[in-house]
């Protein structure tokens, strides 16, 4: 924090705020015994999906506001050449945040997907999260983790075998799997 402090002051007292985007964050969040678990790991659960992220650009980002947008780590890329004026290859499939960081839109993403391929023969997952769910499958698998995350915010009761939620099942493993195939470079 401290030296986070001496880069943000340098920065003004250089007059340089105004035009350097800032951006904190972290690559994954920490379990401290949620879901009987410690550490780091390759469940995508809340607490290890949701890091601190803060923007920082007086120009551009109006001062204390929040938001609750999808922001993938991959976007980092995009947006940061599109804030330097840099051409985007077109192999980046991030999408440019500054959008909304500016607030002139909510959101730029319907979706994230998550994955760990830790071992192909052990634990192999992707996860698709919206606004309102998250769905988790395994590689060869016929488990899975469907949570509905505005009712169940803890993530405490797996839909995924709810004979109710089978519909609502086929929608978001289909929503994956085109989110799969939007991130290749077209």
């Amino acid at each position: 924090d401290k030296y986070v402090g001496k880069i943000v002051r340098a920065l003004d007292d250089l007059g340089l705020s105004d035009n350097t985007l800032l951006v904190f964050t972290s690559d994954h969040g920490h379990l401290f015994g949620q879901h009987g678990m410690t550490a780091k790991g390759p469940f995508h659960y809340e607490d290890l999906l949701r890091v601190p992220f803060i923007a920082r650009c007086p120009s551009v980002i109006p001062r204390g506001e929040s938001c609750n947008s999808l922001i993938s780590l991959v976007d980092l890329p995009t947006t940061f050449l599109n804030w330097a004026e840099i051409e985007v290859p077109n192999s980046m499939v991030g999408k440019n945040q500054m959008p909304v960081f500016s607030k002139d839109v909510d959101s730029v993403r319907n979706e994230v997907i998550v994955e760990n391929r830790q071992e192909y023969t052990t634990v192999h997952l992707k996860t698709l999260v919206t606004e309102r769910f998250k769905l988790t499958v395994y590689f060869n698998q016929s488990y899975g983790e469907l949570f509905d995350l505005l009712e169940d915010p803890k993530e405490l009761r797996n839909l995924w075998d709810c004979n109710s939620c089978e519909d609502l099942k086929i929608t978001l493993i289909n929503r994956l799997l085109f989110a799969e195939m939007d991130k290749e470079p077209i």
